[in-house]
């Protein structure tokens, strides 16, 4: 009797609370976000005739400039992004563009090196005055499989992906690389998911300003070169350089599906962690391909978000006309203030021959807090 009496003491006068978070007194409500994009202007389209252009990741620098890091390949060689990959840099004085070449951030540096021969798929961060490119970087043989608009996975270079990152004062450069990738395989355990390879990582700083990532990663648990199954993982460091612990559950997870989701997203706005992914679907014996949204209260275990579908790939151009575009993905925000303004991503169409023409879209963002 004595321990009900203090309980309901200590609630009448408001000591303690049954109500949900949202619902106390003067605390904060964490908002659901309503993801749309904007339409698309002529200038926001990033594309090269001799160069497949993939993703794209834009930092704003101190000297007032918009800084896109970008994958690109010689067109002529077709779809060699695991061999021939470089890292790009481009200027704009808007983060809608039109963006212009700079220079080559990563260049080939040796076969010898982990990262000498392809480096891909970056994400740019700036964490305490310093910049922070994070990207995939592999080796190999340089091998071209297959012939021009039917080739074939180079298994030896997919095999060798790692995570690396490079660090530079400005975005302009010098870019410090480093001698072993920032997260490697998981190298004594053949049952781990991430046993095969590390790739593509999301990146952000967490509230505590340790560094969270969120990692694509491939097993061993089925047949090589392939291997599998294709998951995401989460690691966190106090540094951006690492090192990075591991968690042990794989991260926007599908049952029934051994490749469900890539390129994620990350950031932190108001209470939660969001993600915009790319989400991978069998739909008919087809592949098809969605951005979504996933949410988190801590970075390591993440759900769907209310307004889980963002969209189709269907996209909406300046004077009105809509397309559906054959890829829309390796989503990339930029915020300003907190806020996100532009979704950058890679975005491709099948030409008249069937072909692949790639580039890099900038969309405005429209967020709706519900």
């Amino acid at each position: 009797m004595l321990k009900t009496y203090v309980f309901l003491s200590l609630l009448t006068f408001g000591i303690i609370s049954c109500g949900t978070q949202d619902k106390a007194p003067g605390l904060k409500k964490v908002p659901d976000l309503k993801i749309e994009l904007g339409q698309i202007a002529k200038e926001s389209v990033f594309v090269n005739d001799t160069m497949s252009i993939w993703g794209g990741s834009v930092v704003k620098g101190e000297d007032g400039l918009y800084h896109m890091f970008y994958a690109r390949w010689p067109k002529h060689l077709g779809w060699v992004w695991v061999s021939h990959s470089e890292i790009a840099h481009a200027v704009s004085d808007s983060p809608f563009g039109p963006f212009k070449f700079k220079d080559i951030a990563l260049p080939d540096r040796g076969g010898e090196h982990w990262d000498g021969l392809c480096t891909h798929n970056p994400t740019i961060h700036k964490f305490n005055g310093k910049y922070y490119l994070y990207y995939m970087g592999n080796t190999g043989d340089k091998a071209v499989m297959g012939v021009p608009g039917k080739h074939k996975l180079n298994w030896l270079h997919r095999n060798n992906q790692r995570i690396g990152v490079a660090v530079a004062d400005n975005p302009e450069g010098p870019w410090q690389r480093f001698d072993e990738p920032v997260l490697d395989i998981t190298h004594n355990d053949s049952l781990a998911f991430d046993a095969l390879m590390t790739s593509n990582p999301s990146i952000c700083q967490m509230t505590d300003g340790k560094i969270l990532m969120v990692f694509k990663a491939v097993g061993k648990q089925y047949p090589l070169p392939g291997g599998g199954p294709v998951v995401h993982g989460v690691a966190i460091a106090d540094n951006p350089t690492g090192p990075f612990k591991k968690y042990p559950n794989p991260v926007f997870t599908v049952e029934g599906e051994r490749f469900p989701a890539e390129d994620p997203y990350i950031w932190y706005q108001e209470g939660k962690y969001r993600a915009i992914v790319k989400s991978i679907k069998q739909e008919e014996g087809k592949r098809v391909f969605y951005l979504v949204q996933y949410e988190s209260e801590n970075g390591i275990d993440w759900l769907e978000a209310k307004n889980f579908h963002i969209s189709d790939r269907t996209v909406t151009w300046s004077n009105g006309k809509q397309q559906k575009l054959t890829h829309l993905e390796r989503p990339q925000v930029l915020l300003e203030n907190g806020e996100p303004i532009a979704l950058m991503c890679a975005a491709d169409t099948l030409d008249a021959n069937n072909v692949r023409q790639s580039f890099n879209v900038q969309i405005p963002l429209i967020i709706t807090k519900e």
